[in-house]
């Protein structure tokens, strides 16, 4: 898969993007309401605005949005037909923000419906993507994530359509999160990247990216969340996200991911937090079947002890995983996000059937290990 996107990188980059809206007349803008009113954004409608384009902004994207949230702003459009689609937030909303560029690139045989059946649209508008966190590489991503509500799960629609025409990794953008979604945001980046790197698919490709973004994540994310105007820390998590979702983009997630699903299409748990508390024990179980890959990402750690053995450096990185979620104050038992033991068995059948990911864990898993896994966690 082919990732065609120009990148715009660094502090200010926005100031001036001119050169993007030539010939460009209906915009729409997607963001949150969160995100609106940041002076950066500001800047950037004001610049749409000078440009004489005609600005439609959708600020209403939820948490964790579901299929019935983008069907609502669809009906809100003023304009079924775009010339560009700039979306500004965290990974939902540049999830929708991919979905409205195909849905307003003026094929009326494309609609949400048509794509959650699982057919493959052909084009999308300009699109221009903006992280504001650093997480779900979802700038790099194939991939849109809806909840399914009716199921209690989540669903990704997946085409290499989707992919943007250009993305901004700008780090004043992301100083204003809290520490604890930087915290969340990043475990999420660094189980697309490890995960992508321990996949049955990875390849040289993906490889490449999750052992780039792996070094710059492990010598940023703890500097990123305790100092949230460290620029450099900042933008370095933005790459490393961005890594991690070009990770996912040649490979794949696995069984991290698969687990936290369920987490978050039933209970709501956030996306972040629910990779968090898996991490370390979901890794502990893969590590037998990745020991050269887990030695390797290991050695990226700063201060990791070059003189460990292959089998020790991989024990070690499952304990790094550890101890770096309880630095970070994350949380690390189900308990404390009111999650029972009785809660166990639906979370395993919801976990064995997310397969477009188990199929992806470097060794067999059956539903009694994964609630094992769970009952670790309890």
């Amino acid at each position: 898969m082919n990732i065609d996107s120009t990148i715009i990188s660094g502090y200010q980059s926005l100031q001036n993007i001119g050169y993007l809206l030539a010939g460009k007349r209906q915009v729409l803008l997607v963001s949150d309401k969160n995100i609106i009113g940041l002076p950066p954004v500001q800047s950037l409608t004001g610049q749409l605005n000078n440009a004489g384009c005609e600005v439609s902004i959708i600020d209403s994207v939820p948490p964790e949005p579901s299929q019935h949230d983008v069907a609502a702003i669809l009906k809100t459009l003023n304009q079924p037909q775009v010339d560009l689609v700039i979306g500004v937030g965290g990974g939902s909303v540049l999830d929708v923000a991919k979905l409205l560029s195909i849905l307003c690139a003026g094929d009326e045989t494309v609609t949400l419906d048509t794509l959650l059946a699982g057919e493959k649209p052909q084009r999308r508008t300009t699109s221009l993507l903006i992280p504001t966190t650093a997480g779900t590489g979802s700038e790099a991503t194939p991939n849109a994530i809806l909840a399914i509500p009716e199921k209690e799960t989540k669903t990704g629609i997946i085409t290499p359509v989707m992919l943007p025409d250009y993305v901004a990794l700008v780090p004043e953008l992301t100083t204003s999160m809290p520490a604890r979604i930087a915290a969340s945001t990043g475990i999420d980046a660094l189980c697309h990247l490890f995960e992508c790197f321990t996949s049955v698919i990875a390849n040289p490709v993906s490889d490449n990216f999750a052992l780039v973004g792996m070094k710059k994540l492990f010598a940023s994310l703890e500097t990123a969340v305790a100092e949230p105007e460290n620029l450099e820390a900042r933008l370095n998590m933005l790459w490393a996200s961005y890594y991690g979702g070009a990770s996912i983009a040649h490979a794949g997630t696995h069984l991290v991911h698969a687990m936290s699903y369920p987490l978050g299409g039933k209970y709501h748990i956030p996306h972040g937090v629910a990779n968090a508390i898996l991490l370390a024990p979901c890794m502990a179980f893969v590590r037998p079947s990745a020991v050269n890959k887990f030695a390797q990402a290991y050695d990226l750690i700063p201060g990791a002890d070059p003189t460990l053995r292959e089998e020790e450096k991989s024990h070690a990185l499952v304990e790094y995983f550890d101890a770096l979620v309880h630095r970070l104050d994350l949380p690390v038992k189900l308990s404390q996000l009111n999650i029972t033991p009785d809660d166990i068995p639906y979370l395993s059948q919801g976990a064995i059937e997310v397969q477009r990911l188990i199929k992806n864990v470097p060794m067999p898993v059956d539903k009694n290990q994964i609630a094992e896994i769970y009952r670790s966690i309890r």
